[in-house]
Order: C-alpha cells, then sequence, then structure tokens
C-alpha cells in the first residue's frame, strides 16, 4: 500500500477526471491522499474531497507564493483546523525564487507579507497541535530560522510537519530533521539532475521519510512532463527505494506507516 501524502486532487485538471485517478489509485495500491489547501478560497473544496472519500484527508492554509488571495488570519486557520479530517496546517512556508524576474524585480526585505503569512501560520499550528505543511524554495535560511523564532525546536511542544516535495541541500535537510521535521520526496527524485537530492534520499533516516505527487505537477519518470496524479506515487517509492536498497514495497509500508504517526491525531 501507498500513501499521497500531497496532492492537489481539487485542481480543475485533476478534479474534472477524479473518477478515473481513483480507479487508477485503487489499481496502483495507492490507499490514501493528503488533500493540500492553497487558499482559504478553495479550503471547502479540499475539505469536501477529504468528507466525502474515507481514504483522503485535507489541509487548511494558504500558499505562500498565492497573492491577490484572502490573507488567512489566525482565527480562520483555526476555524479551518477544528473541522473534521483536517490534518494539517498548510501548504505553508517561504517562496523566494526568481524574486527579480518573477516578482517584478523584488528583493528579501519586500518578501515581509510572506514572512508574516508564515508566522500565522506557525501560530495557528502550535496552538492547535496539528503538523505543517512547508514549502520553502531559495528561503531555507528564513524558514528555519522563523520557525525557531516561533518556537518550533523539535521538542515535546514543537507542531513539527514536513517539509514536502524537498530539493533543497543536505544542509537544509539535516536542519529541519533536527527540528523534528520529516522530509517528503516526489516524482523530483526521479529526474536525472537531481543527483544531489538522491543524496538526501539516502540519508533521511526511515522514521522520517514520506513520499508525495505534488499532482498535478512535477510527474515521475516514465510520466514526466504529463499530467501527475496519486496513482503515480509507487514510482517515487520504487527509485526511494532502489537507492536504500529495499523494495518499492517496503517503502510504500513505510511511508505510509509514517504518514499515520505524523498525522495520527486524526488520520487513522
Amino acid at each position: 500500500m501507498y500513501t499521497d501524502s500531497h496532492c492537489h486532487l481539487n485542481f480543475p485538471e485533476l478534479m474534472g477526471q477524479l473518477d478515473n485517478i481513483l480507479q487508477a489509485m485503487m489499481a496502483a495500491q495507492v490507499t490514501r491522499a493528503l488533500c493540500i489547501c492553497t487558499t482559504m478560497e478553495n479550503f471547502d473544496e479540499v475539505h469536501g474531497l477529504a468528507i466525502a472519500h474515507e481514504n483522503m484527508w485535507a489541509t487548511v492554509g494558504v500558499h505562500p507564493d498565492n497573492e491577490g488571495v484572502r490573507e488567512p488570519s489566525l482565527q480562520d486557520l483555526l476555524d479551518g483546523a477544528a473541522r473534521p479530517k483536517v490534518v494539517a496546517i498548510g501548504e505553508t512556508g517561504l517562496d523566494y525564487y526568481q524574486m527579480e524576474e518573477r516578482k517584478g524585480g523584488r528583493k528579501v526585505a519586500d518578501m515581509a507579507w510572506q514572512r508574516e503569512r508564515f508566522r500565522t501560520h506557525i501560530r495557528a499550528a502550535r496552538q492547535t497541535g496539528l503538523p505543517m505543511v512547508i514549502h520553502t524554495r531559495q528561503a531555507s535560511d528564513d524558514t528555519i530560522a522563523l520557525l525557531k523564532e516561533e518556537g518550533e525546536w523539535g521538542d515535546s511542544a514543537s507542531a513539527g510537519g514536513v517539509f514536502h516535495c524537498f530539493t533543497e541541500s543536505m544542509q537544509v535537510a539535516k536542519a529541519a530533521l533536527d527540528l523534528g521535521f520529516y522530509i517528503s520526496l516526489s516524482g523530483i527524485l526521479t529526474f536525472k539532475t537531481a543527483v544531489d537530492l538522491r543524496e538526501v534520499a539516502k540519508f533521511v533516516p526511515d522514521d522520517r521519510l514520506l513520499i508525495e505527487t505534488d499532482s498535478p505537477y512535477l510527474a515521475p519518470v516514465p510520466y514526466r512532463g504529463k499530467l501527475n496524479n496519486p496513482s503515480y506515487v509507487p514510482y517515487v517509492a520504487k527509485l526511494l527505494g532502489e537507492l536504500r536498497g529495499v523494495s518499492s514495497e517496503s517503502i510504500g509500508e513505510l511511508t505510509t506507516q509514517n504518514f499515520l504517526n505524523l498525522f495520527s491525531k486524526t488520520a487513522v
């Protein structure tokens, strides 16, 4: 059995073929999926998927790179977290990717709105006890620093969570692990260019590994460039197993148990 710990089934390109995707998941033995919220505007839709399907769960949060959307208050996140089958806060974090090109020439100092949004999510996670789903892109130093500033040190009082779709360095992986976070690997692991990432994949302890699709994006080889969906997560498990000297099925069982451990408050 396999678990897709991060997917966007509410996105139109997947929602429109949900019945086929569910059949493909069953055929591929993908028995669980976590549907990720990226705006408060689509939270009801994401949560609806979790309520409608016994093997799905939801998060509540606003993606760090989303602008022109409803800004979540702490109370918004607390209210969302109180709903049944909501198991995490996020997708949250920081994204400084190509600021000068994609964000009109802005600098790190101009991204204070992202950092404040991130702090709101961290506070919601700590108040509810739910883990966070962390997105960090070209912003790892600030991501780690803000987590620490808000009290996330990997102790019993920390909310913790997962660094999803991990593509950062070994140093960042170690920092995340030191704070008690899990590391989730996506189809990027199967790309020929992911040499350094494969070293990280071999390093992460057994009890901190998760796998995901981040679908509809980042389809693994042999589907790279095509529409991704949760039924493809076994391809991530296959390569991860090859790197760690175990079977794909073993990775599926291991990462499923890790998923249940991380989201143990409600994902049972």
